[in-house]
């Protein structure tokens, strides 16, 4: 029941957000992945982590059969784009594959065999349609909020040191070889999420159950939640308020080499273009929960957890798309969903409830100080930038000593020692 509750509320918002759409004469989501079962995918590498993500219910015969089906489709499809003049693309075959799996789970499937099957296609579609529901978001962002609230952002910044100058200036010095490396990094974010959840994921077919908490499941959370912030606090980041993808619209031509100079802040306008989708930072969000879910990984998973959540913190920053206000609001929202869904996955208590509160408040509070005591926050930074980390130090630590009170260590038992043989 809680499935079917979940797959209607997701339906409804998925409809919700095409009506949406389609009342600016653009498709929506449900257009959009529809249209990829035929047209030329936009997102082929992600509909193979959505067949990858469906394959862990699958036996390794299946596997391979659904490979080598998704493969022969899209060769089938090469050839005929190629054949009409159009450009390369793959993905049409991974959907092909996934849909044909619930047909199967319908037609062929039955009690326990079909909802594990029926789970599986569930999580391939949502991880795409994530995708999708995102693109149209950010559309409707930059439709419904003519005006934003970069310069209180901007001047808050001043109290952490400005650190997307910082960084920015950084990028710049190290050439093209950084600034390729970190467009990687930032670019395939939810395929490294998709290889994540595939390690926690890998034992479901032989367990014949998913467990009761993953990394998809935090993912596709933080991108329901965090874009409906995006409609409160219109944010579109240094490098189009300040910087020179802005164009006429931006305040000047300052990022990276000159600060925003301190004055009083006020909402300027913006484009119809530019997504207003800076406040959290939601790439910050989403690797914080990578880098939490490869904590119980392999060596080699902690440190690919570590170094991409380096690298896209650096990233946000040195591209100009986040301004350091958006990460630390990043970094408690973050925190907060996943406490949130380990919650919804083991059951409420008094700890759970205590720290989804507090990482609540503390990132209420955040965006009122942003949208009210910028000014405030910037003329003594000495006094507020530490203020500012230290409340999202107090959301780290909390969800620190919670998760060790939900997951407590084993305690080593001694081994007993020998006892001497009777003589």
């Amino acid at each position: 029941m809680l499935w079917t509750a979940a797959g209607v509320a997701v339906v409804g918002f998925l409809v919700a957000l095409e009506i949406a759409a389609r009342g600016y004469g653009v498709p929506g989501p449900i257009t959009n992945q529809a249209r990829e079962i035929v047209f030329a995918p936009r997102s082929g590498p992600l509909l193979y982590a959505g067949l990858a993500l469906l394959m862990v219910v699958l036996t390794w015969r299946q596997r391979l059969v659904a490979a080598c089906t998704a493969l022969g489709i899209d060769v089938v499809f090469l050839l005929v784009r190629w054949a009409a003049g159009a450009g390369p693309a793959f993905g049409n075959g991974a959907l092909w594959v996934v849909l044909g799996c619930a047909v199967l789970a319908f037609t062929r499937r039955t009690g326990q065999e079909r909802a594990l099957l029926l789970k599986g296609v569930g999580l391939a579609l949502l991880l795409v349609a994530g995708h999708k529901t995102g693109d149209t978001w950010l559309l409707i962002t930059s439709k419904t909020r003519p005006s934003v609230l970069d310069q209180y952002v901007a001047t808050t910044d001043h109290a952490l040191g400005n650190p997307s100058w910082l960084v920015g200036r950084a990028l710049e010095a190290t050439g093209p070889v950084g600034s390729h490396l970190l467009h990687l990094v930032y670019g395939q974010l939810p395929l490294a999420a998709a290889l994540v959840g595939l390690y926690q994921l890998r034992n479901v077919a032989a367990e014949r159950r998913f467990p009761s908490h993953h990394l998809v499941r935090t993912f596709l959370a933080i991108g329901l939640v965090g874009p409906a912030i995006y409609m409160i606090f219109p944010v579109v980041g240094p490098v189009f308020a300040y910087g020179p993808d802005g164009g006429h619209w931006a305040t000047a031509d300052l990022w990276p080499d000159t600060l925003a100079p301190l004055g009083t802040p006020h909402a300027m306008p913006f484009d119809e273009i530019t997504p207003r989708n800076c406040m959290p930072s939601l790439h910050t969000a989403w690797a914080t929960t990578l880098f939490i879910h490869s904590r119980k990984g392999s060596r080699a998973m902690r440190w690919a957890g570590t170094f991409w959540l380096v690298a896209t913190l650096t990233a946000t920053l040195g591209f100009g798309y986040h301004y350091g206000a958006d990460l630390v609001a990043g970094v408690v929202f973050a925190l907060t969903i996943e406490a949130t869904m380990r919650s919804l996955a083991r059951g409420w208590d008094r700890s759970a409830t205590r720290f989804v509160a507090h990482g609540t408040v503390v990132f209420a509070a955040l965006l009122v100080a942003y949208r009210y005591l910028a000014t405030e926050l910037a003329g003594q930074p000495w006094l507020f930038g530490p203020l500012l980390l230290l409340a999202m130090g107090s959301v780290i630590l909390g969800y620190v000593r919670t998760m060790r009170l939900w997951d407590p260590e084993p305690a080593l038992v001694p081994r007993p020692e020998p006892q001497p043989e009777p003589v």
